[in-house]
């Protein structure tokens, strides 16, 4: 018998897959497990070079996700010389960890609470700025000729609740009211239209929300950096910086140190006690997400008729998509409590949400599982600024930050070479300490885990 009849006969069993159904379950084999790295590296994998550490530049940049690159290629754009700095891989962070939506980053408050908390004009000028973010990162995709599969889908927000259908209705209203924002309701008479499940009681649309493959986007801002003469160097964490805004700043690394006139700090969810003032104003926060194998394409059009970006309306909410040119759907949410991130078990909730939504993926298998870790301010907005210190930051995005990170590190670029063009609302909002930051780390998964009890009792 040749090899290819043995292999017809089953002689050779493949190797078992995880489906999500037993994910969920958590029937668990020794031989069965995730790939425990994003989804996104199959197709951008990390750079795993690190290049010789210059002496001096004009500019040094701690973090390469998102705000870093975008801030330091608007530096090159105007003729300054640039570092990046990463403790790790170029892009191991949550910038190529995330779900690959973009929206105008506004999902965190309702139009009239952010009345409340800021008055009518800096709310407005708020809002209306968070659709210039959306803009802007279309732009310079195009600009840069990044391909990434940027695509203006679109965005489903489902409603749990009945009342959180006529509670978005009215905040729908009030977007527009406010900041010229087109979107659109859909009933549960109409669900089907937009999602294959009967769970929720119909959503809004955000026509204009887009989505992208952040490992590509994030591949090609790298790109353009290293063409533009810029250095992107990892394993090369800041590990001190001493001096000021009038004499320079001196970075030390693994790497030897480096000389600067000025640094920006673009550590978001990483955000440590490198430089304290910016460490205590930042809680990191757990995302895990998984993605799972080929979809039957009948199947995947039936469940996602119109292929937007989608979440829901719950405190401790979870957001799917289908993958760029795949039949897979990525779905993400907070972490796993009890279990660390390299166990199944981490993700177990993540395909029981899944499931609730859509059951008939109980069979489909579970390739990928990975973690990120988000950067939440006390006040729930971003900031960007200047330090006592003399250095230029821009982090806080609180879950919402493709796009916010993107905007931000261009304009705090463009605020550190001085220009008017780098005014933004945000601007001259307090950014408060959490008031005991070491028990605000701990208290995560306590508030979490509440808030799922009250959005499981719909309360």
């Amino acid at each position: 018998m040749g090899f290819d009849e043995f292999l017809e006969k089953g002689s050779i069993a493949e190797e078992p897959v995880l489906t999500a159904g037993d994910l969920a379950r958590g029937h668990l084999k020794p031989t069965r497990g995730l790939t425990f790295r994003p989804y996104w590296w199959e197709a951008a994998p990390r750079q795993h070079t690190s290049p010789a550490l210059p002496k001096r530049s004009d500019v040094v940049i701690v973090g390469s996700g998102f705000t870093g690159l975008s801030a330091a290629l608007t530096l090159l754009r105007h003729g300054r010389s640039v570092v990046v700095l990463e403790r790790g891989v170029p892009g191991y962070g949550a910038s190529t960890r995330n779900g690959g939506q973009i929206g105008s980053g506004n999902q965190k408050f309702r139009v009239k609470r952010l009345i409340e908390l800021r008055g009518p004009a800096k709310a407005a000028a708020m809002l209306r700025e968070g659709v210039r973010m959306l803009d802007y990162i279309e732009h310079l995709i195009a600009t840069e000729k990044i391909a990434c599969h940027f695509k203006r889908c679109g965005r489903f927000r489902a409603a749990v609740q009945p009342e959180h259908y006529e509670s978005m209705a009215r905040d729908m209203e009030d977007l527009h009211a406010i900041a010229d924002v087109e979107s659109f309701m859909v009933p549960k008479s109409e669900l089907h239209s937009e999602i294959g499940t009967d769970v929720f009681f119909g959503g809004s649309i955000l026509p204009q929300d887009a989505s992208l493959h952040p490992g590509l986007y994030h591949a090609g801002l790298m790109q353009r950096i290293q063409e533009g003469g810029g250095h992107i160097i990892g394993n090369a964490a800041a590990q001190d910086i001493s001096g000021d805004e009038h004499d320079g700043h001196s970075i030390t690394t693994p790497l030897g140190s480096i000389k600067a006139r000025d640094v920006i700090i673009a550590t978001n969810g990483y955000t440590d006690g490198l430089v304290p003032e910016l460490g205590r104003r930042i809680v990191p926060i757990g995302s895990g997400l998984i993605a799972t194998g080929e979809i039957p394409e009948d199947t995947l059009s039936r469940l996602l008729p119109k292929n937007r970006v989608y979440g829901n309306t719950n405190r401790v909410f979870y957001y799917f998509r289908a993958a760029p040119g795949e039949r897979r759907l990525i779905w993400g949410g907070r972490v796993g409590r009890l279990a660390n991130n390299t166990s199944p078990l981490a993700f177990r909730h993540l395909a029981r949400d899944m499931l609730h939504v859509f059951p008939e993926l109980a069979d489909v298998p579970v390739t990928h599982g990975w973690d990120g870790t988000i950067g939440y301010t006390y006040d729930e907005v971003p900031h960007l600024g200047r330090a006592a210190t003399g250095m230029y930051y821009a982090l806080g995005y609180c879950g919402t930050g493709v796009s916010r990170a993107t905007y931000f590190g261009n304009k705090i670029a463009l605020q550190l070479l001085g220009r008017s063009d780098g005014r933004t609302a945000f601007d001259d909002l307090s950014f408060p300490s959490f008031p005991v930051h070491t028990l605000a780390k701990r208290a995560v998964p306590v508030v979490e885990t509440w808030y799922r009890f009250l959005d499981a009792t719909k309360r």
